[in-house]
This record gives structure tokens, sequence and C-alpha cells, in this order.
């Protein structure tokens, strides 16, 4: 999975002699950690769902399975899931905004679990309408979270110096897997074998125990993380709100339009929101990469760093097909069962999860150990790695899919294999990616720099969005052979030409 968003702040400082620790950091940290660890159980446990759920009922559902949901193709299945993720992504940005210039890290964290909650709510309701307005507003508190509660989390400590602040963020990270691990595990038990709107509310109740939590935690916070760092002037406030006004009545005006002659379909949604995932972040890096003020040096490190994004996004186009195409596979051509143990198939997305909770140490002892002996792979080499790893994942899926092609069930064995090698792929490109960012980010874009490293997961699931809007079979064994190979092929090209992107991160090692 993506990683949070990080971001340098102000400091907290150190507890007060004898005052309560977590686990030698600041008591802020525990409270930090638990509402990450809901907010992830709540959005992992709904997405473990989505696509079974959108395709029960309907031509590409399992036989046997239960019924209640959106009897979709599992094509548009795939298609709105990942449009959903991009969307999570793509209102990062925006969410940041609204932590540092409308209300602040605190209060924007607090107003993004409520919306989650009600989001999750909706989903629990029956029908189209609901669900597809909860999806919505889901993706639009994960949005303004997700770039604002690690920012909190810098705020706890002294600086970027503080020698505990990586373990600071370590244990931040290990909360995301525990919430991602037992998310589907509850919640995907309860959706995919009892009710499918039961387990959406689950969701909504995990949602509203990390509201409850971070509530009554707050006191532990540092005070600037109630501060708004760069408060709108009311001249700008005014602009801001005409500005949004006039869009909003030309979207209502056009989707009117539409839905009054008839013409309303699906796309009408997606595919608008598939090409802004491809436009914006296009236009992001162009905008900084043409901007005037930047030194010699920041225009080099800046056409190194797209080298990066672009692999990123690659990577991101296969890793997150995990819960949509994998997803849709282990619904109806796995076996569910191993050791007479009978699972939904929503258990599969605890895997990916635990294998980050089993490697990453194993990871982060690796590099140590070969930086000692001054045989660290680069930045450059760790992501030709990653596409390598993530490509391979993808030849290794079409042997189970050529040996279901007859109708037959595989064993569960292969799809933890294929999550192993991805999170694999993961560890090299995912940690590596945010600490390159944070480095090459001209002086200028330095906070802002990191909404565009995640508008590369954008960009990787807007693809995968786009192609199955126009109808490519994304479970096909051509298609998946396609994609291994175009990763295989962005690794092998990132290797080749690695001397020349590291003369363009100058400095940056």
């Amino acid at each position: 999975m993506a990683s949070s968003l990080t971001k340098g702040a102000t400091a907290q400082g150190t507890p007060a002699s004898g005052g309560k620790t977590f686990f030698g950091h600041p008591r802020g940290l525990a409270t930090l950690f638990m509402t990450e660890m809901w907010e992830r159980f709540s959005y992992y446990g709904m997405r473990a769902l989505l696509v079974v759920y959108l395709i029960s009922g309907g031509p590409d559902a399992k036989k046997g399975s239960q019924g209640g949901g959106l009897a979709m193709t599992e094509g548009n299945a795939v298609a709105i899931y990942s449009v959903y993720l991009a969307l999570v992504y793509l209102l990062a940005m925006p969410g940041g905004w609204f932590g540092d210039r409308v209300w602040g890290p605190r209060r924007t964290v607090a107003i993004a679990a409520g919306v989650i909650m009600t989001g999750h709510l909706a989903l629990a309701v029956p029908g189209e309408g609901p669900f597809f307005a909860g999806l919505a507003l889901v993706a639009l508190g994960s949005g303004l979270l997700k770039a604002n509660i690690s920012t909190m989390v810098g705020h706890l400590y002294d600086g970027p110096q503080d020698p505990r602040r990586d373990g600071g963020f370590t244990l931040f990270y290990i909360g995301i897997n525990v919430g991602a691990f037992a998310a589907p595990l509850v919640i995907g038990t309860v959706g995919q074998s009892y009710n499918w709107h039961l387990g959406f509310a689950l969701a909504a109740l995990g949602m509203a125990l990390g509201l409850v939590q971070f509530l009554i935690g707050t006191r532990h916070l540092s005070p600037q993380s109630s501060v708004v760092p760069t408060p709108l002037a009311a001249e700008e406030r005014r602009t801001w709100l005409r500005k949004g006004l006039i869009w909003l009545i030309v979207a209502t005006v056009c989707y009117g339009a539409v839905v009054l002659s008839g013409n309303w379909t699906l796309n009408w949604a997606l595919v608008p929101i598939t090409l802004l995932g491809l436009i914006i972040p296009t236009g992001v890096l162009i905008r900084i990469k043409r901007d005037r003020e930047l030194s010699a040096v920041e225009q080099t490190k800046v056409s190194g760093y797209i080298w990066f994004f672009v692999a990123a996004a690659v990577f991101w186009m296969i890793f997150d097909q995990g819960g949509s195409t994998m997803s849709a596979f282990a619904e109806k051509k796995t076996t569910d069962n191993i050791f007479g143990l009978h699972f939904p198939s929503s258990w599969f997305q605890s895997v990916n999860p635990l294998w980050v909770m089993a490697l990453a140490p194993v990871f982060a002892w690796l590099w140590l150990w070969l930086a000692r002996r001054d045989r660290e792979p680069n930045t450059t080499v760790k992501f030709s790695m990653a596409l390598v790893l993530i490509g391979a994942s993808f030849f290794v899926f079409v042997v189970p899919m050529a040996m279901a092609s007859d109708g037959s069930t595989v064993s569960p064995l292969w799809l933890v294999s294929i999550y192993m090698i991805q999170t694999m792929g993961e560890l090299c490109l995912s940690p590596v990616g945010l600490s390159v960012t944070t480095k090459m980010a001209p002086e200028k874009y330095a906070s802002q720099m990191m909404g565009v490293w995640f508008l590369a997961v954008t960009a990787g699931d807007c693809i995968t969005g786009l192609l199955s809007i126009a109808g490519v079979d994304m479970s096909g064994t051509g298609v998946i052979a396609l994609e291994a190979s175009l990763a295989a092929l962005a690794g092998f090209a990132v290797f080749m030409y690695r001397k020349k992107i590291v003369a363009l991160m100058a400095d940056v090692h």
C-alpha cells in the first residue's frame, strides 16, 4: 500500500520529566497511531468488499455467491475501483491545502473522519444512489485526512533532526498495516458471508471509534497542529469561494442537461475523473519544471524526478490491481479453503499488509547491511528492482490464470506468492520514493512535492480505469502479460539510464 504523506513540522518538544510516553515517544503518537489504525481499518475493510460487492448478482459473479450487490460486469467494477483509488490520492493535494490554509491539520482531520464515517454509513444503505454518494464521501474524507495526520506526527518532534522522528513514523506505519491487516478479516467476513451493508456499517463503526479516540486524545497533540500555517486572506477567501461557486454552477448545468436529455451513463462521471487524474499530474510537473524562479540545479533535479514519477505510475498501475483484477480472480477462480479452513475471498486483501509487516524489517536490515559494505543499491537501482518485481508478479499471475481458464479453481498459494513478490517491489519503491521526493524537491515546492508523489498513484490507477472504461479485459491473460512486459521494460530502461538519472539528481544520493 502507498505510504502516508509526511511533511516537515515544527516542534512539540520532549515530554516533561516523568510524563507518560508511547514506547519512548510523545504520548500524542498513541492518539495518531490509533486514529490512523481505525481509519485504515475502515478504508481497507470497505476496499476489500468493493469489487466483489459490485459484481455480486451480475454475470461475472461467482456461482452460488451471496446476491444483493450491484450486478455489474467485472470491467465496470475494475473501472470504478481504479477511479475511486485515483480520487483518494488526487484529493490528498487539496486536503493538504485545507490543512495549511483553512482549518489547520487538527480540525481538518476531525472533519475528515466525520466525512469518512458518513460515507460508510451511506454505503450501508442499499441502492446505487447511496452507494456512489458514500464512495465519493469516503474518497473526499480520505484525501483530507491523508495529507494532514502525518503532518501532526511530525509536529510531535523537535524538527527533522530529532533522533526519535524516524522511529515515530515507523510506529505510525505499523498502525497503518495493523488496521489494513485486520479489516478484511472482520469487515470482509461479515460483509461477504452475512450482509454487505452490515460490513459497510462496521467500517463506519471503525471510523467512529477512531474519531472518538482522536477527540479524546487531542490534548496530547502539539499545539502547532491547531495552527493554520498560512491562512487565507479575506480577499483570497472570497476569490476561492467565487471560483468554486462558478465551477459548481458549470458542473450542475452540464450534468443536469445530460440527465434531463436521458443520456446519462456512469461513464459521464468516470471518464472526466480519469482524464483529470492524468492531466493534473502532467500539468503540475510541467508548471514546476517551467518555473523560471528555480535555479539551474533545481531544474535539473526536477528533470531527474520525472523519471521516478513515471516509474512509480507504472508500478502503481499494476500494484493497485491487487484489490481489483486479483480480487475478482480470488472470488471466482481461487479455491476458498486451505487445510480444510474455508474463508471468503476478501481475506486475500490482508495478505499484503501481513507481508509488509514480515518483510519490512528484513529489507531495513538488508539495506543497512549492504550500506556498511558500501554496496547498497542507489535509488535508481531500487526503482528498477521494484519495476522488475512488479512485472514478475504479473508474469507469475499468468500461470494460475491459464490453469483456471477451463473453469477450475487454483490454489490460494498462487495469490499469496504473487502478493509477496509485489510487496517486495513495494518495499523497494514506496519508502525510497518518499525519501527521494523530499531530497529532490525545489525549495519553493518543498511541501507540494509530497502531494506530487501521490499523484503518481493517481496517474497509474487512472490508466487502469481508462483501459477498463474502453472495454479492455483487464483479467485477460494477454493484457496481464503485456502489463508485466511494460513494467519489466520500464525497469530495464531505468537501470540502463541510471548514470544519466544520477547525474540529473546532482547532490542527491
